[in-house]
């Protein structure tokens, strides 16, 4: 019996060193599209994948974020303003995109751009509130992807998604955990359909980390402000003491990370 067990476990770590020895070759002439690359996981990622050499296209919201970005890797790195609730300025971006990958197509498609706020308890919140999180993390998401998925086809390459840990446990209310259940999700069904093309899809589900997204200051000003716009109602019947330990920094704070690394396979 202990002989049939050492070598199953040698099976296993013989399998798990033949899969850390596998690498992805002709990096440089691979092409990755990232959104959300102003700051936080987009950003590394895209100065990660940068050094490794791919030919990374990171989207960017404002012209201020593209050009920290491009001041901090190398000339192959191509900056495209997006916003990923405007159909017009995905369609661009998708034909900006079409031109410079060509016949090679889309090898990586990065879904990261995301927001945190409007969050407060649901009874505090309007419905175009859960709309505005809706739109960037969910319907973003999938017009993107619907966008750009011929490319990524005729690559056979990967969808990554960014979901959230908060798209399994809902801990609070608003519209970031709805929107995070609805990408995995859509990754899910999208899996099962482009596997039949060789196309992988995965999804990132990130805890608590040092982002804008987690941000105490915004959090704790996006329930300031539901609270100030809730009907006399509401107020009543949550109260005060309920704001002010909403609020509280130590409940809103996270663990500070001296390092955060994303990978990208």
């Amino acid at each position: 019996m202990w002989l049939y067990l050492a070598i199953l476990v040698g099976l296993y770590y013989l399998l798990r060193w033949y899969r850390e020895r596998q690498v992805v070759s002709h990096l440089r002439d691979k092409y990755v599209f990232i959104t959300g690359c102003d700051s936080g996981f987009g950003n590394l990622l895209a100065r990660q994948l940068d050094l490794r050499g791919l030919r990374v296209l990171a989207a960017c919201l404002t012209e201020k974020g593209a050009e920290q970005l491009r001041g901090k890797t190398s000339d192959r790195l191509e900056t495209v303003i997006l916003d990923v609730t405007s159909t017009e300025s995905i369609a661009a971006a998708t034909q900006w995109v079409k031109e410079r990958t060509g016949d090679r197509g889309l090898w990586g498609l990065v879904n990261n751009a995301g927001i945190s706020v409007p969050t407060a308890p649901n009874e505090w919140l309007t419905k175009p509130d859960f709309l505005k999180m809706l739109n960037v993390n969910l319907l973003g998401v999938i017009e993107v992807t619907l966008s750009l998925l011929p490319l990524v086809r005729k690559a056979k390459g990967r969808v990554v998604n960014v979901a959230s840990v908060m798209g399994r446990v809902s801990l609070c209310g608003g519209g970031y955990s709805i929107s995070k259940h609805g990408v995995e999700a859509f990754s899910d069904s999208l899996r099962r359909e482009l596997s039949h093309f060789g196309v992988k899809v995965a999804i990132i589900e990130p805890g608590f980390f040092k982002t804008f997204v987690t941000s105490p200051p915004v959090i704790s000003r996006s329930y300031q402000e539901a609270w100030d716009k809730a009907s006399p109602e509401v107020k009543e019947a949550y109260g005060e003491r309920f704001l002010a330990r909403r609020k509280d920094p130590g409940l809103l704070d996270v663990a500070p990370r001296s390092h955060v690394s994303v990978s990208f396979c």
